[in-house]
């Protein structure tokens, strides 16, 4: 089974790259006759940020659109059409050469053209994100000639994606978000983060973890906490993560005056640590593609507070059993979860038990079945043909 991902680069730490990194390893080392390859176009000589195995063959066909990061919005739109040619003719050359089983596509420029390349492999896409992220369907704000490029990109959109042998979404609540395909299934993300603990849940403790973004929602989380530490001062909250919000959201924790109770902490390697350090988890976003954070703190035995954002939490959580979910955006309803676990410790300390026996389902053993299910029924099916 020879297996060919492609992605623009593996040089920022990002989700995707984490993600596409942690299953080639895994499929390369742990199932026998499975030769994985990780093609790239935006590398520019950097190292990967996430080890690569040495079973992973990881190819760069140097073909850079967004890089230097400077350079002129003129000058990238004038040479983008020689570099789409170039990517399209070093990855259809690549691809037939190796001549892969499965090639599985991030759904980026490639896509216009990948079900086009007649190497003979299924071809499979991989969809990380929500509908909603990328504004498919929305109403496009802007001049007429603004919507009809919109409208446009949308239609060639779906048009590609249903081609592809399968459309791989993250949650049954996101397939519901495509109505116009018939090629997609659900795998859901491993768990990545190493879980050798499992958290007391006695810990006077609130954690949260991602990017300081608008879709990460700790705006909503400070303005919920004000409400929870007004009632529990000696409970703490600490959110781990970094990005360009953070001075706005300190500000936010200093005129609300939680500085002695709610604390930004920086991105550390061991989160896992910071989850069996704590009692209870929350996820305040806006939307999320799957929510990694949820199964994760999970895994470590705590009980997840979440918006029932799309798309992600309602396929985690099972409502009153193993977390809680709170209509999504709605502030005073989530500082009443918080409340409610902090002041339950036998219910806190149940959740947490369950929490972490419905997160083995996402343990990467029994994900990487899936795939490999996935890839041999594509595979087989071929050879028949």
């Amino acid at each position: 089974m020879r297996i060919v991902y492609y992605l623009p680069s593996l040089y920022a730490p990002g989700g995707l790259e984490r993600i596409i990194t942690f299953k080639a390893n895994y499929l390369a080392e742990h199932f026998e006759g499975y030769e994985v390859y990780i093609v790239t176009s935006e590398q520019v000589g950097r190292k990967p940020h996430f080890s690569l195995s040495p079973k992973v063959k990881h190819i760069d066909l140097d073909v850079a659109f967004d890089w230097p990061f400077n350079q002129s919005r003129i000058g990238k739109i004038i040479r983008y059409p020689f570099r789409y040619i170039r990517l399209k003719s070093r990855l259809t050359k690549l691809l037939m050469e190796l001549r892969p089983d499965i090639t599985i596509s991030t759904l980026r420029r490639e896509l216009n053209f990948i079900n086009e390349i007649n190497d003979g492999s299924a071809k499979i896409g991989e969809f990380h994100v929500t509908r909603h992220s990328y504004g498919i369907g929305d109403s496009v704000s802007g001049n007429w000639i603004s919507k009809f490029m919109q409208k446009r990109w949308e239609k060639s959109f779906i048009k590609n994606v249903r081609k592809l042998q399968k459309l791989v979404v993250l949650t049954s609540e996101e397939t519901a978000n495509w109505p116009e395909l018939k090629n997609s299934c659900v795998i859901p993300n491993p768990i990545i983060t190493p879980v050798d603990q499992t958290a007391e849940c006695d810990a006077k403790q609130v954690i949260a973890a991602g990017r300081y973004a608008p879709q990460k929602g700790f705006d909503l989380l400070i303005e919920s906490w004000a409400a929870v530490a007004s009632k529990h001062p000696d409970w703490k909250l600490r959110i781990y993560g970094d990005g360009s919000l953070r001075e706005n959201l300190q500000q936010q924790i200093d005129k609300l005056g939680l500085n002695e109770t709610c604390f930004l902490e920086p991105t550390v390697m061991d989160i896992a640590n910071k989850y069996c350090e704590s009692s209870i988890f929350v996820l305040s976003s806006r939307f999320e593609g799957f929510g990694m954070v949820i199964t994760e703190a999970m895994a470590c035995g705590i009980p997840p507070v979440s918006f029932a954002c799309p798309c992600g939490p309602r396929d985690i959580i099972t409502d009153g059993k193993d977390g809680l979910l709170i209509e999504n955006g709605n502030i005073e309803k989530l500082a009443e979860g918080i409340n409610y676990l902090i002041e339950n410790d036998s219910i806190r300390k149940k959740m947490g038990e369950e929490a972490q026996l419905s997160a083995q389902r996402y343990q990467m053993t029994q994900i990487a079945e899936e795939w490999k299910k996935l890839f041999e029924g594509l595979t087989f099916n071929e050879q028949k043909v």
